[in-house]
């Protein structure tokens, strides 16, 4: 069982580029554990450090300015190749939302599968919100799941937005696929004694 989540409020970390995708999100190079663990360290890697290793001071996530649990990012986040391994290393940074006009669909429903809440938003608010970051690095934005509303605080802009009614309750609850079967044993076992066994 995952942390439940129902209302965040967060400074927002800004990646304002288009067709971002999963090679870029976590470089192939690292897809050999299996395990989720460790996977956040090497996020953008190639953005975040040059060869030697060294911090890349003009990329965001070294950037002591931004921070949050938020990650803005521009249209066609996640493209590319079907790797979890790209929800992983997002979930496992500490973001816990990411906010776009547009996600690749294996993206998206690996981080609904993680608990990582993909908001899809419209290409004008999304451009207001990339405004309202980089006049205010320290404006906040509030994602309420239990009304599937995002609110740029910064302008009092809200926009709604669709997630799948099983993943809403299963990200409302914290629950994997497994927990949201154990959740609902009772009511699976009272289905199987109705049912009349046929041999």
């Amino acid at each position: 069982m995952k942390d439940k989540f129902q209302t965040l409020t967060s400074t927002c970390v800004p990646i304002q580029r288009e067709n971002i995708d999963t090679d870029q999100i976590i470089p192939a190079r690292f897809l050999k554990a299996t395990s989720r663990k460790g996977f956040g360290d090497n996020l953008f890697r190639d953005w975040r450090y040059d060869k030697d290793g060294n911090p890349i001071d003009s990329f965001v996530l070294n950037n002591p300015n931004y921070g949050g649990t938020i990650l803005v990012a521009g249209k066609n986040f996640g493209s590319g190749s079907s790797r979890e391994h790209a929800a992983w290393a997002v979930a496992g940074y500490g973001f816990k939302v990411v906010i776009s006009s547009f996600f690749a669909d294996i993206f998206k429903n690996n981080a609904l599968n993680n608990c990582l809440l993909p908001v899809v938003v419209s290409d004008g608010f999304l451009a207001r919100l990339f405004a309202s970051i980089d006049a205010n690095h320290g404006m906040t934005v509030t994602v309420d799941l239990e009304k599937q509303v995002v609110s740029n605080n910064a302008t009092g802009e809200t926009e709604h937005f669709d997630i799948s009614p099983y993943k809403k309750d299963c990200i409302l609850n914290g629950f994997d696929d497994i927990d949201f079967l154990r959740s609902n044993i009772g009511e699976i076992e009272k289905w199987e004694s109705s049912r009349q066994m046929v041999y």
